[in-house]
């Protein structure tokens, strides 16, 4: 006789939401608190921040629209509306991509590069106090494989 094959259960289980739920609302907790200090100390907001970030790496400190949706994670749409804002604020421009007259490119200004730069020491004293700080060695170690975890199962 063969054995009955066990079924995976396809619903969580009570204790395993209850994990999901606080995990949920702590990290919507956590962006909520950095995003309005980093408002507050800035005048920047998160989205802003990233944008900066990504450009502020970049070769020449500049992307293709193209490649900063992707780098920030965002749909073209959001992004081109986003970056209306902040160019009309003197922290990006966007210029013709100069090898490829099909695309354009977004530029960090000096300006941009300034107020990013004065965002980043506050914006990383916040991210110690609030997470780093919070967690032991062990458990910031175990975040960041949990996080691995789920970055390699989302694809």
């Amino acid at each position: 006789m063969t054995q009955p094959t066990r079924r995976r259960r396809v619903l969580p289980t009570t204790e395993e939401l209850r994990v999901w739920r606080g995990f949920i609302e702590t990290a919507e907790a956590l962006r909520a608190e950095l995003g309005a200090r980093l408002q507050a100390e800035s005048g920047l907001s998160p989205g802003d921040y990233a944008v900066l970030l990504a450009l502020s790496e970049a070769d020449e400190r500049r992307l293709r629209s193209s490649q900063l949706a992707d780098d920030v994670g965002w749909e073209r749409s959001r992004l081109s509306h986003h970056l209306g804002r902040m160019e009309k604020r003197g922290l990006i421009r966007r210029e013709e991509c100069r090898t490829d007259n099909r695309g354009a490119e977004v530029v960090l200004t000096p300006e941009g590069d300034a107020a990013f730069r004065a965002s980043t020491v506050p914006h990383l004293t916040a991210v110690r106090e609030l997470f780093v700080d919070a967690l032991t060695p062990e458990q910031l170690a175990a975040a960041g494989e949990v996080a691995a975890a789920l970055r390699a199962n989302l694809g």
